[in-house]
């Protein structure tokens, strides 16, 4: 999802605020420029929007300016999908913006101040007429915030900002990489292999609408408030509820096993970082608890397995146990075909050092999109800036062949290999965690069992090369599975034997469910789920009935489909799009289901 729309050209020519409003006639810098800058000619450029709603963000979070709280707008969190933001703009006006992080699509309401919630909102046009976009990127900036080189300069601004910016060319500098930094982030989206921020704005401007009634049923209600006071969007029951939920600060990093170790700087970039609106679930917690507590023991406990339905949070459980313990995060999916070589290595053709530093000089496929001349130039010498594509790619692939001709001639007949680590083994050698994710659809049940002597406390295990490896004490093994799908087969009992905690995630009863998916999903319409909660129980009894085994129906299904209902307000239309199309790929069936569960309870 990559476009240009949110930071329109027209939009860089409006006047910067204060204090840098004397760049106005001269916005663009070639000293300073943000990491995401890959064109030859360097340059970053101050941008009034992206300007505004930082300032506006500093406000809320150390007012200067003596306005009362209610003016200063808010921002928060809807579990782990939406940012709520409330902006206050300088035509007087508050700017509610919902910000779906997953798609990049917005919502957004105009309100006459005082706000209303009763009210209905005006629609928000990003046009040069009307809006400049302000509000849109307000709602961006934790996000924005979570990335290393926009948070340095944010903090480095805002120290100019408060002393008064008696270097103003140093602020300004701090100002245009953080422009630079977003303006990019922004426009190449999910394109960028790290750091992309998904933003969907049409084409023409119109920024689809927030509803009064979605508002008023409390469709978007923050369940954390990051900054400020909202003053239409109300924080709902969950919001009442942060005080006994676990927050970040308490827990990421809170449980290292090991106080005298410390990570390289490789190490640290692969150690999850977990975002303000994740909420971390309880069990999660007492894992980290007790693999910190039974360290000094002569058994401490690093095995650990996760067992249920699909859709429960398993591997994003598995991902904040490594943040709790602040390890590295390794994964394997296995397969029906996984082998035991497939977890601890395997002896595979070598392939000449110097060949492969060839290979490393070729330009990537972003490389070629983003910016064709630089990659023609790193394959010919030669900078056109007029070459496309298309022509890059064709010299790519000509160079690619010309070099394995060149390399392979030059070989005799002897084939050489090395042994190559997986992550597992990876995980062993330097005590990271790693999870190994669906094990039960393994064809051969033998497989694990020859991990045993890892899970085992003599810690040590024969590689394929012959090497004898120790576990490294801080290794942890989190087994994730379900038992209940298509291809799962039963864990062999010394396996399960081996782990120092199971947590089996049963399907909840009733009025469980429906309280899980109004925490998850942030919708307050409970009768609605209720009747949603039902309909799926009895489409997962009439499939078990009816030999419908080509799909699924369970916890998942019912969050998409209450997520689906939230966007479209049509419980229907909503089903068409999660659990119709989930439960089957046979029309037939399909119908069946809707005809003997949906309407059925619906019409009841």
């Amino acid at each position: 999802m990559a476009n240009g729309k949110l930071l329109p050209n027209w939009s860089f020519g409006r006047k910067l605020p204060e204090p840098f409003d004397v760049y106005s006639s001269n916005a663009t810098r070639t000293d300073v420029y943000s990491r995401y800058c890959t064109q030859p000619q360097k340059k970053s450029t101050l941008h009034a929007a992206t300007l505004r709603a930082i300032f506006a963000y500093m406000e809320l979070e150390t007012p200067i300016s003596g306005k009362p709280p209610e003016e200063l707008g808010a921002i928060g969190s809807q579990n782990n999908n939406f940012t709520i933001a409330e902006y206050p703009s300088k035509t007087g006006e508050l700017h509610v913006v919902v910000y779906n992080r997953t798609n990049g699509k917005f919502h957004v309401g105009r309100y006459l101040m005082p706000a209303d919630a009763e009210s209905n909102p005006d629609k928000y046009m990003l046009t040069q007429t009307e809006n400049s976009g302000t509000a849109l990127l307000f709602a961006l900036l934790p996000t924005a915030m979570a990335e290393d080189e926009f948070n340095e300069h944010y903090q480095k601004l805002k120290e100019h900002r408060d002393k008064g910016y008696p270097d103003i060319d140093e602020a300004a500098k701090d100002a245009a990489v953080l422009c630079d930094n977003l303006y990019r982030r922004t426009h190449y989206g999910t394109s960028l292999p790290t750091g992309g921020i998904p933003c969907d704005t049409p084409s023409n401007g119109s920024i689809p609408q927030m509803k009064a009634f979605t508002v008023q049923k409390g469709t978007y209600s923050p369940t954390n408030t990051i900054l400020g006071t909202f003053q239409v969007i109300k924080p709902g029951i969950a919001t009442r509820k942060i005080t006994s939920t676990i927050s970040k600060a308490d827990f990421a990093g809170k449980y290292v096993l090991s106080e005298s170790r410390t990570l390289t700087p490789q190490e640290e970039l692969t150690v999850p970082q977990l975002p303000d609106w994740y909420i971390i679930p309880p069990e999660i917690k007492r894992i980290c608890e007790h693999a910190k507590m039974t360290t000094a023991t002569v058994s401490p406990m690093r095995n650990f397995l996760l067992r249920g339905p699909a859709g429960t949070g398993k591997t994003e459980g598995a991902k904040a146990i490594a943040s709790g313990l602040h390890l590295p995060y390794r994964c394997i999916t296995c397969s029906a075909n996984t082998e035991i070589f497939d977890l601890l290595g395997q002896i595979l053709p070598d392939v000449d050092g110097k060949f492969s530093s060839l290979q490393s000089e070729y330009p990537t496929f972003q490389d070629i999109m983003m910016d064709p001349a630089t990659a023609y130039q790193k394959l010919t010498g030669t900078y056109d800036e007029n070459v496309d594509e298309d022509t890059v790619y064709q010299k790519l692939i000509d160079t690619i062949f010309e070099e394995m001709h060149d390399h392979y001639a030059r070989q005799d007949s002897h084939q050489k290999f090395k042994y190559v680590d997986t992550p597992l083994v990876e995980a062993i050698r330097y005590g990271y965690l790693v999870e190994l994710q669906e094990p039960t659809v393994i064809a051969n049940p033998g497989v694990l069992v020859g991990l045993n002597s890892l899970l085992d406390r003599c810690n040590s295990v024969f590689l394929p090369n012959g090497e004898v490896i120790q576990r490294h004490p801080d290794t942890t093994i989190v087994v994730t599975t379900n038992n209940d799908y298509a291809g799962c087969k039963q864990m062999n009992q010394s396996v399960i034997s081996r782990m120092n905690l199971v947590i089996d995630l049963e399907e909840p009863d009733e009025d469980t469910l429906v309280k899980r998916v109004l925490g998850i999903t942030g919708c307050t319409d409970k009768s609605t789920v209720t009747t949603m909660a039902q309909i799926v129980k009895a489409i997962s009894e009439y499939c078990r009935e009816n030999l419908i085994t080509d799909g699924c129906c369970g916890v998942r299904e019912l969050i998409s489909w209450v997520q689906s209902y939230m966007v479209c307000n049509d419980i229907r239309e909503a089903a068409r799009y999660t659990i119709l199309s989930s439960v089957s790929a046979d029309s037939e069936s399909r119908s069946e289901v809707e005809n003997g569960c949906l309407d059925s309870i619906l019409a009841a």
